[in-house]
């Protein structure tokens, strides 16, 4: 599985990525709680 270790850092970079994006909106539309 080697074709595995080169796809798992895109993976993983990815998830991070989408999961920051999509928090950001989260606080974008409901503002941030407490000071910026």
């Amino acid at each position: 599985m080697v074709l595995a270790v080169f796809i798992w850092p895109f993976i993983a970079v990815g998830v991070v990525a989408g999961w920051g994006f999509l928090v950001w909106m989260y606080y974008a539309f409901t503002g941030r709680p407490g000071p910026v």
